[in-house]
């Protein structure tokens, strides 16, 4: 449950990330050119949906059934590889997500329903 509650939150965090980017791109400070620099647009449409997706996979862990569980790793995994690439614009924010999608992983992997 509390790894569905941390990716339900991670979600919602990274959709807010991308309205931002998308809504303002005064909001973030661009520093120096990265080899996988994209425009900050770009960027907010990479984070609403995968903010979207992941809420939905976390609401969906909610219910236990197999799927969900591999496609929670799968979708947390994700979001650490886009989150590593936003470092370069918000790093506290991108840190702090994949330490919670880190949490995740660990949590839905090596879960066991028969103790429960």
């Amino acid at each position: 449950m509390a790894a569905a509650i941390i990716m339900v939150t991670v979600g919602v965090i990274q959709f807010f990330q991308g309205i931002a980017a998308v809504a303002e791109n005064d909001v973030f400070v661009v520093g120096v050119d990265y080899v996988y620099k994209f425009d900050l647009t770009t960027w907010g449409w990479i984070h609403l949906v995968l903010g979207a997706l992941v809420a939905i996979v976390g609401l969906a862990l909610f219910t236990g059934a197999g799927w969900a569980r591999v496609s929670a790793i799968i979708v947390a995994a994700i979001s650490i590889l886009a989150n590593f690439l936003w470092l370069p614009y918000y790093p506290v924010w991108s840190l702090v997500i994949i330490a919670l999608d880190v949490v995740v992983i660990w949590a839905v992997s090596t879960w066991n329903p028969e103790k429960v």
